[in-house]
């Protein structure tokens, strides 16, 4: 679900950067019509933030951030300036609603106001709301289904003054869990019926958290966030070895740790990865009527650690792959096609907000 600043909905859309701002550093991507595919991943870029710069997804330090974007974006050489953001599942209030069906926009936009009152726990006037209707009520046919979005306008704003800062017009702001369905849709269309009938989840480990959604016929029936990220690794490696902060993130991506570091760090950490997550598998088959899943993604820049698919596939029963947001698409012959496997898993939700350029 979107908070729009302005529509997309134009036949054909204009050029629009994916900018994923999350806890440790700054995604940004950009999707073109392609020749023979309906897109082409044209460019990206990755830039660390300084440390603190977000704090629990709150904005801390702005410029910091915005210096970390000016920099993605003079390695991207793109002349495309507006932008698709996204908020934090934490920042933002999402309920299901009945309405009477057959309204206008103008009177669901009414109705979605008064009722918004009674689930948001801020004055109306601090906040940016949003609607879809997502179609008839199960319970009854003369009605519609409204899913209702909003979040303090604080956080919004914090974010589009980013994005102004590093000279970027914000066009949309979305939630992440939105923007990595997105994503997940259009992988998922590759698989056998087009996944339908299947129970996908998709586990997104960041720095901090990692995030759980799972989708069935294109209907999410489960999301849930976990205190498991990346910086447990990295602070693991500067205990052991003494490092800086900077210096150890560093150094976990390259591979340049003693040789101890596969046994008696890494190995921990992804033997507790894959139990946190089939624990979060656990949760869901017992808080919901559903008793399995049939295909689990990685995502996230800790889902390419060696050894992390197999030990969640070994240790959950259920088919296990590395999750990339380009599968289907056209790629430019200026990507270098090894460092776009390593960074592609932690590209899913700027890729899910470049797409709002073919989703309107």
């Amino acid at each position: 679900m979107a908070i729009s600043l302005s529509g997309l909905l134009k036949r054909k859309a204009p050029p629009l950067l994916g900018v994923d701002i999350s806890a440790s550093c700054v995604k940004v991507v950009e999707l073109v019509d392609g020749a023979k595919m309906p897109m082409r991943l044209e460019r990206y870029a990755i830039e660390p933030i300084e440390r603190g710069a977000i704090n629990d997804g709150a904005i801390e330090k702005p410029e910091a951030i915005g210096e970390s974007l000016l920099r993605a974006l003079k390695r991207l050489n793109t002349r495309t300036r507006d932008v698709a953001l996204a908020l934090p599942s934490a920042a933002v209030i999402t309920k299901k609603i009945t309405l009477p069906g057959g309204l206008s926009e103008e009177d669901y936009e009414l109705q979605v106001e008064t009722e918004a009152s009674q689930y948001i726990p801020f004055a109306i006037d601090e906040v940016n709301l949003d609607f879809m209707v997502l179609g008839p009520a199960p319970s009854d046919e003369n009605e519609v289904e409204v899913l209702l979005t909003a979040s303090r306008k604080e956080k919004v704003e914090d974010r589009v003054a980013v994005a102004e800062l590093a000279g970027l017009r914000p066009i949309v702001v979305d939630s992440e869990p939105y923007a990595a369905r997105l994503a997940l849709d259009h992988v998922s269309s590759f698989l056998p019926n087009h996944g339908q009938g299947q129970v996908i989840a998709i586990f997104d480990v960041g720095h901090l958290v990692t995030s759980l959604t799972i989708v069935l016929n294109g209907q999410t029936i489960f999301e849930r966030d976990q205190a498991f990220g990346g910086n447990q690794l990295t602070q693991d490696i500067v205990r052991l070895y003494g490092l800086m902060p900077e210096e150890a993130e560093m150094k976990k991506r390259s591979g340049e740790l003693p040789d101890n570091y596969g046994t008696d760090v890494l190995q921990p950490f992804v033997e507790q990865g894959s139990i946190d997550i089939a624990r979060a598998l656990q949760f869901f088959f017992t808080s919901t009527p559903y008793t399995r899943v049939d295909r689990v993604f990685v995502a996230g820049g800790s889902g390419v650690l060696p050894g992390l698919i197999e030990a969640i596939a070994e240790r959950t029963q259920v088919p296990t792959e590395l999750f990339s947001p380009f599968q289907g698409m056209e790629m430019s012959e200026a990507l270098r096609e090894r460092q776009l496997r390593q960074d592609a898993p932690s590209l899913l939700v700027a890729t899910g907000l470049a797409m709002r350029r073919f989703h309107g």
